[in-house]
């Protein structure tokens, strides 16, 4: 499971991230890779492993891809973060507004989050210990 040049590249066009000062490819490619999809034929990344029960291995069925819009959002996210203690001033009859900056990134952040791909989880029910009582609403 990799993130392609083209990913890379497109987040960095998503988060006015063109040079690699602050974010270089390895640390985006992290970003990226945190938000798996499910691809086109219906694979999901990982599967049931068939050696070890209970646990998960890489599906080698599944295309790579993921959901850039999330991975966006998180980088406008920590952007804000290093934004936050940046405060409105005024000095020598000038005034200085540097709190728009985060408001800026926060923008970004929820623009790119509306955007993510729909997420569902599959519920699986646990039976009850012997002798565990459920709880009463009364």
């Amino acid at each position: 499971m990799a993130a392609t040049a083209a990913q890379v590249a497109r987040i960095r066009r998503m988060t006015n991230e063109p040079t690699e000062t602050v974010y270089d490819d390895d640390l985006v490619e992290d970003y990226i890779e945190a938000y798996p999809l499910v691809d086109a034929r219906g694979e999901v990344p990982w599967v049931e492993s068939t050696t070890t029960p209970g646990t998960l291995e890489e599906n080698p069925d599944w295309t790579a891809t993921y959901d850039l819009a999330a991975a966006a959002a998180d980088i406008w996210a920590e952007k804000a973060s290093s934004l936050a203690g940046d405060f409105d001033f005024a000095a020598d009859g000038g005034n200085y507004s540097r709190s728009q900056a985060y408001e800026q990134a926060m923008k970004s952040s929820r623009y790119w989050r509306a955007r993510r791909s729909p997420v569902t989880m599959t519920m699986v029910p646990i039976p009850l210990a012997q002798g565990t009582e459920l709880l009463d609403d009364d």
